[in-house]
C-alpha cells in the first residue's frame, strides 16, 4: 500500500508542471452518469484542474465522495474520479455567479450563434487567466443564459453527414485543444519569468 502511494506521489510530481491551472470544464445538466464518468476521465487525462456539474434536477448526491462510490461512475472514469476535483451546483445561475465572483471567463461549445463571437475550435485563444469551458445537455445543448454571459462560442468542424458528437467525444476534442494552448502558454510564461541565470565570477 505504501509503495502504491509512493508511486502516486511520484506521478503527481511528474505531471505537476503540465496541469492547466485555473481551467474548469462545466457540464450543464448532463443526462447520463456514464457520460459524467467519461468526461472526468478525459479531463483528468488532459490536465484540467476542476469539473463543475450543474444538476438542476438534483439527481446527483451533494457528497462527491458518495457519488465516487457508484460503480456506474467509477467503472467508466477508470478511477480518475478519485483524483479529480468535482463541484456540484443546483442551478446554472449559481454556477455562473460562482465563476463570475472568481473572475472566470466563460466560453461555450456550440454551433454558430447569431449575435455572438463565434470561432472554429483551433482558431480561438484559450489563454485567459481563468477559463471555464461549458458543455451543454446531451439533448438540448447549452442554455441561453450561459450563451448570453459567455465571451464567445466555439465549434468543432464537422465533415460528415452526422453533424453532432456525443458529450464524451466533444469534451475530449475541445479540452485537448484548450489544454494544449494553455500548457504552451504556461511553459512560455514560466521561461520568461525565469530570467537570466546568474554565474559565479
Amino acid at each position: 500500500m505504501e509503495n502504491e502511494k509512493s508511486k502516486i506521489r511520484q506521478r503527481a510530481d511528474e505531471i505537476k508542471d503540465y496541469q492547466c491551472k485555473n481551467l474548469v470544464a462545466v457540464l450543464e445538466n448532463p443526462m447520463d452518469i456514464k457520460n459524467i464518468g467519461a468526461v472526468i476521465r478525459n479531463a483528468n487525462g488532459l490536465g484540467v484542474e476542476k469539473i463543475y456539474i450543474v444538476d438542476s434536477r438534483k439527481s446527483l448526491p451533494d457528497d462527491w465522495d458518495e457519488l465516487r462510490e457508484r460503480k456506474s461512475l467509477s467503472k467508466i472514469s477508470v478511477s480518475a474520479s478519485k483524483w479529480t476535483f468535482v463541484k456540484r451546483f443546483d442551478s446554472t445561475e449559481a454556477c455562473l455567479a460562482h465563476l463570475e465572483k472568481h473572475r472566470f471567463t466563460s466560453i461555450v461549445t456550440s454551433p454558430h450563434i447569431k449575435g455572438k463571437e463565434n470561432y472554429i475550435l483551433h482558431e480561438a485563444d484559450y489563454t485567459q487567466t481563468r477559463l471555464a469551458v461549458w458543455f451543454g445537455n446531451e439533448a438540448r445543448g447549452i442554455s441561453d443564459i450561459v450563451v448570453e454571459r459567455s465571451d464567445f462560442c466555439v465549434s468543432i468542424p464537422m465533415f460528415g453527414i452526422i453533424e453532432s458528437l456525443n458529450l464524451a467525444t466533444t469534451t475530449g476534442i475541445v479540452l485537448y485543444e484548450v489544454t494544449k494552448q494553455r500548457r504552451d502558454y504556461q511553459a512560455k510564461y514560466k521561461r520568461a519569468n525565469r530570467g537570466p541565470r546568474k554565474t559565479l565570477s
